[in-house]
């Protein structure tokens, strides 16, 4: 809205000819879906291919000659590379959040490529322009209209293209508030989508999926709803524990079978860092275990996101904690006081479990170990947003700062 802001750009796009245009537009409804379609109306007509990347990106020469000749496919409706950052070196806390963002285009995007399952990203995406129109353009009622786009697109029988090449570089989020509010953002949209969409995966739907993209977009989907249950059991477990202290009469600890998907689904978390990281993302130990940090770090915010998109079709506002001059101490609380809280009494509870029955009794050692793997996810956000506020921190052996890597074939 600051004119200081905008006019120079259209000055700029005014210098560099004919072929820029700048609009200007002071409400502007649909999210960045009414942005893209209010675009698109004023596209010139002759383009067949609509390219879409986001503000901070740098963009290779090549992106577009390397590219688009995939559409001379007629079934390919849209062609997907991969995101990228070029500003997380010598920062620790954007190295983690880099690292981690590599995970999901280096190992999930790759194997829904195998069956032609990707999920369209809002950057670095050309899409064929007769297709967008046929499926009347971007969803104005979702947050990620990317995503919903593609499910679309595959569900008028288009193909997609995904090309693990980087030809763009953008900018991670900066703390670990932002990047929590983007995680937010995207769960919270995966649960509009599925909430708009569940008849499309139902086996005996009429929709053109395959059984593959079915598979792909709800086991995709299920890992966060897992987040969302573990939130559900780790209030649970304290207010159960409390029942358990206060009355015993009425309160016996759970039967181990209930612990299960608890141990199972921490235990799945690490291995995928430890084991699929290794195999397919090229970074280091330590950058590995930074990316599986940030990762679990993001749980309660997820878990959150999926309760909220669930029971409500509105998404909350997100307050931003307003506290760079206080001492790290606070900013670290103020990031995560959520997850703070939650650690606190998930400890409190094991501890008084461990110190009313002891540690002989099986039962009570185990639910005490349960709580205490429970709150390892609210530890990680703790320790992210630490990282976040500390800063100068090095996981790895790294570029020089601020270098734009080179585009290379993967």
């Amino acid at each position: 809205k600051d004119p200081q802001v905008w006019r120079p750009v259209e000055a700029h796009c005014l210098a560099l000819g004919p072929k820029f245009r700048f609009f200007h537009v002071d409400k502007l409804s649909g999210f960045k879906a009414g942005a893209l379609n209010y675009a698109l109306e004023r596209t010139d007509p002759v383009a067949s291919v609509v390219g879409v990347i986001d503000a901070d990106y740098i963009v290779t020469p090549d992106w577009l000659s390397a590219l688009v000749p995939y559409f001379e496919r007629p079934e390919v409706g849209f062609v997907q590379a991969p995101q990228d950052h070029h500003d997380w070196r010598g920062n620790a806390f954007k190295e983690m959040i880099n690292w981690e963002y590599a995970g999901f285009f280096n190992i999930g995007m790759i194997q829904r490529n195998e069956h032609n399952s990707i999920i369209q990203h809002g950057t670095m995406t050309l899409i064929r322009r007769s297709a967008l129109q046929e499926v009347d353009r971007w969803g104005e009622w979702c947050i990620c209209e990317d995503a919903e786009l593609g499910l679309r697109l595959f569900e008028a029988g288009y193909q997609s293209v995904y090309v693990n090449r980087r030809f763009g570089y953008g900018l991670t989020p900066d703390s670990f508030t932002n990047y929590k509010k983007q995680r937010f953002r995207w769960a919270y949209g995966a649960v509009q989508i599925m909430k708009r969409h569940w008849r499309e995966m139902l086996p005996w739907g009429n929709s053109h999926l395959t059984g593959a993209q079915r598979y792909h977009f709800v086991a995709g989907w299920m890992p966060w709803f897992a987040d969302a249950a573990g939130l559900i059991f780790s209030i649970a477990a304290v207010v159960w524990t409390i029942g358990v202290l206060a009355l015993p009469r009425y309160f016996e600890f759970p039967l181990t079978l209930f612990l299960i998907p608890t141990i199972g689904a921490f235990i799945i978390k690490v291995l995928q860092f430890l084991w699929l990281y290794k195999a397919r993302v090229d970074c280091t130990l330590g950058q590995r275990i930074g990316a599986g940090v940030a990762g679990l770090a993001l749980t309660f915010t997820v878990g959150q996101a999926m309760l909220y998109g669930l029971f409500t079709s509105k998404l909350p506002f997100l307050r931003t904690p307003k506290h760079e001059n206080q001492p790290a101490v606070v900013k670290v609380f103020a990031m995560a006081w959520e997850e703070t809280l939650l650690f606190i009494l998930l400890w409190l509870s094991a501890l008084s479990v461990w110190t009313v029955f002891g540690i002989d009794d099986p039962e009570a050692k185990l639910w005490a170990v349960v709580m205490m793997a429970q709150s390892l996810p609210c530890a990680a956000a703790m320790v992210t947003a630490a990282v976040n506020v500390l800063g100068g921190l090095k996981l790895g052996k790294i570029a020089s700062p601020g270098a734009l890597p080179a585009p290379a074939g993967e």
